[in-house]
């Protein structure tokens, strides 16, 4: 038997059993063979603190010195590009993002492919980082593994009851038991909930395409900026010596393996193109990852409101792995009976109570 049972082995599960494991003996089902398979091993991997709602917001900033001090971060700064017509979308963006507006000679230097003749607008600033995301995950698996804990990966939770004051956890033939579960399931969560007894709470996985693209032109891509096109209709990021282009679809699915649909990224690229000068010849890859929203599109963190030894850790959308220091700290502090740092109507925006 163990204390804590996590059902999830992304970057949300291991954060928070990382952090738990300081107090309590945690274990971590995956049902995947690998750690971060889903949407955790597919993100653009990049830290903008004024990318969401509020509370997200707020977790983003909490988040930046553990990040920081820790070496994760590597700046990258990101731009907003539009054409004449989107004035009034371009505004409504460097409002929301914080951005500053810069000439078009400005920005074709950062970004010599940009088509001047095609833009009317951008705006850009320096505080987006990217994030490690691979050092991350493994290094929240070694803080848990050293104090103790455990992982079972290839293990797909197939039965949840509760049972006499602890939680039963049946995968396969093998079967665990604890006081606490914690739903950290990503696009699994509501179905992990509804096999626990628990009432959903409506986390609708969302579909997020990339390709991978040579370097456009033979360009230096290293001190690019990311870049986006207004409404977050498509956006490009170097990485690893080529360029990432998604349509950055929100395609509502049932949670599954995702994959790229060719559609999806041809409409993106299209959009794409239209403001660069180099045409997409080919693609290196292409592949798709699960970003999962709960009906209000933020976070859903603490213990369910009808069963408090079932606690959520879902609902992370594109915000997981750049909130997951403060979120997971948050979290545990909450379920070990500290007051978290996170300011109190914060933590009240966050709880599953907000759907009760």
């Amino acid at each position: 038997m163990t204390d804590i049972i996590v059902i999830g082995g992304g970057i949300a599960g291991l954060s928070l059993a990382a952090r738990l494991s300081t107090d309590a003996t945690v274990t971590v089902l995956e049902a995947e063979d690998a750690l971060g398979y889903h949407a955790s091993g597919r993100s653009a991997a990049l830290i903008e603190p004024n990318y969401g709602a509020p509370s997200v917001q707020v977790l983003n900033r909490a988040s930046v010195g553990f990040l920081s001090d820790g070496g994760y971060l590597t700046p990258r700064g990101l731009m907003i590009v539009a054409q004449p017509h989107q004035r009034a979308d371009f505004e409504r963006d460097i409002a929301s993002l914080g951005t500053d507006p810069i000439t078009l000679n400005e920005a074709v230097n950062m970004v010599p492919i940009l088509n001047r003749d095609a833009l009317g607008f951008a705006a850009y600033h320096s505080d987006a980082q990217d994030i490690d995301t691979d050092r991350l995950l493994q290094d929240f698996a070694r803080v848990l593994r050293k104090n103790g804990g455990t992982i079972e990966t290839g293990c797909r939770a197939d039965h949840i009851r509760f049972d006499h004051g602890h939680w039963r956890v049946a995968c396969g033939a093998r079967d665990f038991s604890a006081p606490t579960v914690v739903n950290a399931a990503g696009a699994w969560a509501d179905h992990v909930a509804d096999m626990a007894g628990v009432t959903p709470l409506g986390v609708v996985p969302h579909r997020r395409s990339m390709a991978r693209i040579p370097a456009p032109g033979g360009h230096n891509l290293r001190d690019w900026p990311m870049f986006f096109g207004v409404n977050e209709s498509w956006y490009a990021k170097p990485d690893a010596g080529c360029l990432l282009v998604s349509p950055a679809d929100e395609d509502p699915v049932a949670p599954h393996d995702a994959w790229a649909e060719d559609l999806t990224l041809a409409q993106g690229l299209a959009l794409y193109q239209e403001v660069v000068t180099e045409p997409v010849t080919r693609l290196q890859s292409s592949w798709a990852g699960l970003r999962s929203f709960a009906p209000d599109r933020t976070l859903v963190l603490g213990r369910d409101p009808a069963q408090p030894t079932f606690v959520w850790c879902a609902g992370q959308g594109g915000y997981g792995i750049q909130t997951s220091p403060a979120a997971s700290q948050m979290l545990a502090d909450l379920m070990q009976g500290r007051t978290p740092d996170i300011a109190a109507d914060m933590v009240r925006a966050l709880s599953p109570a907000r759907f009760a």
